[in-house]
Order: structure tokens, then sequence, then C-alpha cells
């Protein structure tokens, strides 16, 4: 049967080629995911690597609420540790170091880099070891004097001597550019270092260090830190060099473990929709070939090699097509690496290829198992009848299946998205999953009905062409479903993002005209923060009236991490229309003001005393001072300003809420000449803040929307290659119409309108679906501020049109093959 398989693979080249491309392109989307994480993880190991050389013991504050930023959650160590460690014994060469904001001007007057989301912008102090080495002219030595990572400085357009602008919290820094370093590959980071007392001043708090340093002149690490750790004072710790680096890894461990799960749930999902392609290309190739099988049967093959002879082509479709995902998958991966602006060669490891020819291949032999099953079930008399076809089973089973599955499925995503779970994903996923396997197994039923809808205008408009292509679509309503299913699951998904997406942008619109009070907002365009000496210069721009400070911060209340907003009490709760159902509307310095959720929830109410945990590791008692309706721009808490200030070495203003005596284009070009010397900063007011919300989410939504198109394409695919095995399938009844007088044109009309009506209706089942998933979740969020539910007509619709128009093009070349079919051969083939 091994002769028999290869003759087969050899006499359908071209229809297996078109299976395998489900295959590449899932696999290529599995295998570029692993290269690239596998190569982001060995790039950030060896970084770390590189930040740890040499660090026997590593000193820091004590980390007491963990603020998702460690630089924010570990205050900073005084200088004055320093002198303390030197006189330890075994303890070589301590240095402090200090971190913080500092970006890069370049000559154009643009920041260098990515100012919003991007690669980080590091001020640190020169110490002459760690990541940086120099590589021209010299370290700085006094204020005024920076040295630039090489890659930076050919950016901004800076040569050695050049005067450089570095923006800092506190506003921009003039200085000298003395030198250059060499930092490796930081993928796109940008790293400007001052001397120590100048980085402390601009970028922490003069005499205190982010954390120190220090190597070992013999003792292991261990020993030496129990030795540090007998000097410092309460509040600080002593950790092990290793110790440092496994920190500084397992947090991007974990973030690139994120990063590859959602990735690939994205490429499963283009592997799902390959299923049914392949299943639908190994039917019809079965039910086609179905007197050769039986032949088979006659001379004395078992049911068990023909069954094998059936998954034998399928395991070298599954080998190819996973061999040239895979390969695929190195390009992909090249591709997703220049988008990080890094450089260098890829990491290959094992792990890749094990799965890419795994997926491939399970996924293409479980997909033709059924078939197979079926083929063997071909009984050896068949081989003696003309007109001999395998048997079709009652609907009723599909039916009652189906229905279970899709209310199973319904039943497992309301479990994750309204009840309480641990980990909501994994039901919603199931149930998902089980809605698409029930709706696919529906979808023969269905289609019966939808397909007589959507053809009836081809009926009206193109009379015989169209009559036929519905009638062809009717033929055989499990094909006609597999293919459609396909197209479904993709736009299911993109709908339900879309939904999603449009929900968002109408929720932030509604919010910023509830709550936004406020004529304008400055706030940094990046992760830098701003000073509070900046509020005092936007208070005299002119035509400014009020402007006040809104800081935000995170506090430990009964054991549990939380974040609070803080700032001028009388300017936030104006510029965030707070309505108060209790209490008053003036904070003292005890006291804190709570959301209504957020007190019902702890059982507060007003003149309930909170005990506040602060990063400092001090613990302030509050007062309930006031309770306000849910405001999604204050959040579940302030405090007052003064009580912020007193537990934060290094404070820094999030926004600045600013009124004005008229709010219009010239304020805002005087608050925007105010703010000249600071392309860092921007200044919205309620039309900008919609727009910038706006952008933000239509890039969330373009982003998803790219990764689900490969599903589409698959399913296009699809469709190509049922059209083009239906047109071999019906080449008898083809040169027959050619031979009563249906012309070339006619005929192709009637393939193209047969693929639309396919197209349209798996577009029709997926958007439908699409807009309950995305209902659905924004029910689910409509606490955390999704309370406004929007459906996307228009864009809806535009899917419509562009499903239509792939079955156009999928049509294209079946049609141009069933059109130069020679009409004797065609009307003579059995």
């Amino acid at each position: 049967m091994a002769r028999v398989t290869l003759r087969n693979l050899a006499a359908h080249k071209i229809r297996l080629v078109l299976t395998a491309v489900a295959v590449i392109l899932g696999v290529a989307f599995v295998a570029g995911t692993l290269v690239f994480t596998d190569t982001m993880n060995k790039r950030f190991d060896d970084l770390f690597n590189r930040i740890g050389t040499n660090v026997a013991v590593d000193v820091r504050s004590v980390k007491v609420v963990d603020s998702g930023n460690d630089g924010e959650a570990r205050p900073p160590v005084p200088q004055a540790v320093l002198a303390k460690l030197r006189t330890v014994d075994g303890v070589k060469d301590p240095v402090g170091t200090v971190d913080g904001y500092a970006a890069l001007v370049g000559r154009n007057g643009k920041v260098v880099g990515s100012a919003q989301n991007g690669p980080p912008q590091l001020g640190t102090n020169w110490t002459g070891d760690g990541i940086a080495r120099l590589a021209t002219g010299r370290a700085p030595q006094a204020a005024g004097e920076v040295v630039i990572d090489k890659a930076s400085a050919k950016k901004a357009g800076y040569n050695l001597g050049d005067a450089v602008t570095v923006l800092v919290k506190s506003g921009p820094q003039h200085a000298t550019l003395v030198g250059t370093a060499d930092i490796g590959d930081m993928m796109g980071a940008t790293l400007v270092a001052f001397d120590t007392t100048t980085a402390q001043k601009l970028l922490l708090k003069p005499g205190y260090y982010s954390e120190i340093r220090m190597g070992s002149t013999g003792a292991d690490e261990a020993t030496l830190r129990d030795r540090v750790a007998k000097v410092l004072p309460s509040g600080t710790e002593a950790v092990t060099g290793a110790k440092l680096r496994d920190e500084n890894k397992s947090q991007v461990a974990s973030f690139m473990s994120f990063f590859r799960t959602f990735l690939l749930v994205f490429a499963l999902i283009s592997i799902f929709v390959g299923a049914f392609i392949i299943f639908n290309t190994f039917s019809m190739l079965v039910a086609q070939r179905t007197r050769e099988l039986a032949l088979l049967r006659a001379i004395g093959a078992a049911r068990s090699q023909v069954t094998r002879a059936v998954i034998g082509e399928a395991v070298a479709v599954g080998f190819v097509g996973s061999t040239l995902g895979l390969l695929a998958g190195v390009g992909l991966a090249e591709l997703l690496q220049s988008t990080t602006g890094s450089g260098g060669s890829l990491t290959f490891t094992v792990t890749p290829v094990i799965w890419s020819y795994t997926v491939g291949i399970v996924v293409t032999v479980v997909s033709a198992y059924f078939p197979a099953r079926r083929a063997a079930k071909v009984p050896p008399v068949a081989a003696m009848r003309d007109d001999v076809a395998l048997p079709q089973r009652s609907m009723r089973i599909r039916l009652a299946l189906g229905s279970l599955l899709t209310l199973a499925g319904a039943a497992l995503m309301g479990l994750g998205l309204f009840g309480h779970v641990s980990n909501p994903a994994v039901p919603v996923g199931a149930g998902a999953f089980a809605v698409f396997l029930g709706v696919a197994l529906l979808a023969p039923v269905i289609s019966k009905p939808a397909v007589r809808v959507l053809g009836w205008p081809f009926a009206r408009l193109l009379r015989t062409p169209g009559r036929l292509a519905r009638q062809n679509a009717l033929r055989n309503p499990r094909r006609t479903a597999a293919t459609a299913s396909a197209l479904m699951i993709g736009l299911a998904l993109i709908t339900a993002v879309n939904v999603l997406g449009s929900s968002m942008r109408s929720s932030v619109e509604s919010q910023v005209d509830k709550q936004f009070g406020a004529d304008y907002v400055i706030e940094p365009n990046g992760a830098g923060g701003l000073s509070p000496e900046l509020v005092a210069k936007v208070k005299k721009t002119d035509g400014v009236t009020a402007a006040g400070a809104v800081y935000s911060g995170s506090a430990k209340v009964s054991g549990k991490r939380v974040s609070y907003s803080a700032g001028d009490t009388a300017e936030l709760l104006s510029g965030t229309r707070a309505k108060f159902v209790s209490g008053s509307q003036t904070l003292p310095r005890d006291g804190m003001f709570v959301d209504e959720d957020t007190a019902k929830h702890n059982s507060w109410t007003v003149g309930s005393s909170v005990p506040l945990l602060f990063p400092d590791g001090k613990t302030e008692t509050l007062k309930i001072a006031g309770i306000y309706a849910k405001n999604q721009f204050l959040g579940g808490r302030v405090i007052n300003e003064g009580a912020y200030l007193a537990h934060t070495a290094d404070p820094s203003v999030e926004v600045i809420i600013v009124n004005a005596k008229k709010a219009g284009a010239e304020t805002k070009h005087a608050l925007e000449q105010t703010l000249s010397a600071r392309p860092d900063v921007k200044v919205q007011d309620q039309a900008t803040l919609k727009a910038d919300a706006r952008k933000q989410i239509d890039g969330f939504v373009s982003f998803l929307t790219i990764l689900l198109v490969m599903s589409v394409i698959i399913a296009a695919v699809g469709v190509i290659n049922t059209l083009a095995l239906s047109v071999i399938e019906r080449t008898r009844e083809i040169g027959l119409l050619r031979a009563i007088g249906i012309s070339r044109r006619q005929l192709r009309r009637m393939i193209r309108a047969e693929s639309v009506v396919i197209a349209v209706f798996g577009a029709v089942l997926g958007i439908g679906i699409g807009v309950a998933f995305g209902a659905a979740l924004q029910h689910a969020l409509r606490k955390q501020g999704l309370n406004v539910l929007s459906v996307p007509v228009g864009t809806l619709i535009t899917y419509l049109v562009v499903a239509a128009v792939i079955g156009v093009l999928a049509a294209l070349w079946p049609a141009w093959r069933a059109g130069r079919m020679d009409v004797l051969k065609a009307i003579s083939t059995e």
C-alpha cells in the first residue's frame, strides 16, 4: 500500500499542495513565535548576565509594596550606607548606582526612541562597570557632561564635544557630550550617563542611591551577603548577585512567557481553521476516489490497509507542510525581530523543530482520520457500479451534538466571564472552542435556508448560472458548511475584537464627556513623569486660572496592594467632576476619599479608620472623609497631597489639570509655548484626549486583527481548494453543460457565484457569533469602565463585502480551469 500512497500523492499534487498551504501557514505562526521568543529570552539572559558581572552582593531597600515598578516600590538607599560597606571584610569595590528617566533630544528637536510604549529611555550615573563600556572619549566628571550610547548618538546626529539636550523629570538639561558607550544589544533602549552627584540630583535625590553593588575579594556570595547584612540599617537588605540575576531574568521570563502564549493562541486559531480545510479536502478526495478504493478492496486490500493508505497521504502532507512552515517561521521570526529594533542572529533550539512537526503532522492526520475511516468502509462490490457514492449519515446526530456543544460552550463562556473562577481565560477559551465546533456541526442544517436566501439575488440577476450556483452550494451541505466554517472562525474573532474596540471607544468618550471637567490636561508623552515645579510654571501661563498636580501611588490595605490618587484636592475634584454621595468634599491631611464600590466591598463608612502601609515601610491611619460615585479618572481612592509627599522620596506628577479663563486654541497654544522645551510632554483638551484614546484603541484592535488575518487567509485557501476539487468532481457535468449551450463566461459566473455564496454564508455566521461574543465581553467588563455597547455596523458591512471579494478571488483559478476544459473529454470522464 506504500506504492499506492506514493502514486496517489503524485496523481493529486495540486490538490495536496493547496492543503499543505493551510499546514504551512499554521506551522509558520507556531515556529516563528517559538524562534522569536527563544531569541528574545537569550538576548535578555545575556543582557542581565552582563549587568550582574562581578556583582557578588547587592544592597537595596526592602520592597514593602509591589507597585509593578521596582524604582517606585523600593525607596532609595542613603549614601551613608556606602561608607559602612567599605569596612566589611571581603567587600570589593562597592559602588552606588543611580537609575531614572533621561531622554535624549536629537538635532531635529525630537526625542530619540519611541516615547510611548517603546524601549526604555535610561538615565544613570557612570560607574565604569555594568553594561556600559567606554567606546570613545572619556567619562563624565562634573555637571554639564554626559556619556550616551553609540547607537543613540548616531540616531541623534551628535559627535564628541557637541552640546546636547537631555530631558529629565525636572526639565531639559544642557550638557556637553564627552564620551560614547558601547552597551551591546539593548533592543532600542537609550542610555544617558551623568557623574554621580549630578545623577543623584536629576534622577533620584541628593545623597541617595538606587542600590549599591559590590564584588568579593574571595568570600562566596552567601557568606559575604551575611556579613554585609549585619551593618545595614533597617529597611534595607542584601541579596547575592546570583539572586539578583535570577530576579531580573524571571521578570523578563514571565513577560516573554505571556507574550509567547498570547501569540501561540493566534497560531492555534490558524491551525484550528486549517483543520477544517484538511478535513474537507480529504473528504472530497475520498469521495472522488470511491470507485478506486472499492477496486482496491475487490483485489484483496483490507480495510486497515485502505485506512493506512489515506493516513499515509496525510502524514506526507503534514511532513512537507511542517518543513516548509518551519522555514517560513524562521522568516517570520526575523520580521518580528526587526520590529523590536534589535539586530543580530536568531537563536535556534530543538523546541520549535519538535513542535512544528508535531503540530503539523498530528493536526493533518487527525483531520484526515475520519475521511480515512469512511474510505475503508467502501464495499468491494461498489467497484462494479457507475454511480457509486459514499453513504451519508442522517443530520439528526449532528443536530443533537452541535446543539449540545453550542450550549455547553456558551455556559462555559458565561462561567468565565461572569462567574468567580481563578483563571477565567480557561473556561472562556474552552467555551469559545466548543461554540465553534457546535456551530460547525450545525452549519449543514443552517446552510440550506441560508444558501437559498443568499443565492436568491444571483438566481435573479444571473438567471441560469445563478440558479445553478445556488443548487451546487445546496447539493452537498456538509461540504459547503465545512468550507464556510473555516471563514466563520476567523471573522467571528475579528468581529468580536472590533465590537470590543468600538465599545471601548464609545465608553471612553462617554466617560470623558461625563467626568472630564478640566479645560486641559498636561501629561508626559512617555514614562518620565513630571516635576512638581512644572505646575508653578504652568500657572503663570497667560489665560490659565488654575493648575493642580495629580499623583498616583500604591500602598497596602489589609495585606493587599491598592492604588490611589493624590494632589490638589479642589482641582482634582473639579477636574474629574466627582459626585459625592456622603461625607465632606474637604480632604484633611489624615483623610481619604473612596468610591462607592470600594466602600461597599470593605464595609467602610464616613469616619472609618483605614491603616495604609506605604512603600517607605511606614504605616499611617487615614479616616474616610467622603464617599463618591464611581469615577474612572479618580480611581477607587484619593489621599491628601501631603500624605503622598510624606512617604515618597522622589515625587512624580502623573498629570497636571489646567483650567483657563477661556478654553480655546489661543490658550492651548500658550501652554504649548510654555512647554516648548519639553518635547516629551503633551497638552490635551477634551477633543485631543478622545482622539488619543481612539488612536491607542485602534492600534490595539489593528494589532489583534492582523494576527487573526492569517486564519482568514487559510480559509480563503480552503475556498479555492473546495472549488478546485469541486470542478474536478463535476468534470462530466461541466462538459454536459457546455454541450447543451452554456458559454465559458456563464460557466465562470456560476463558479464565482457559488464561491461568493459560500464565503458570504461563512461571513454571516462569523459576524453573528462575533457580535454575540463581543457583547458578552463588554457586559462582563462593564464594572471596569466598559459600560457602553457599540456595534460597528459600517465595519461589519465592510467585512461582508470583503468576504464576497474573497469569494470572487478564490474562484478565479477554479473558474479559469473549468472554462478551459475540453468538452468531449469532459463528457467522456467517468
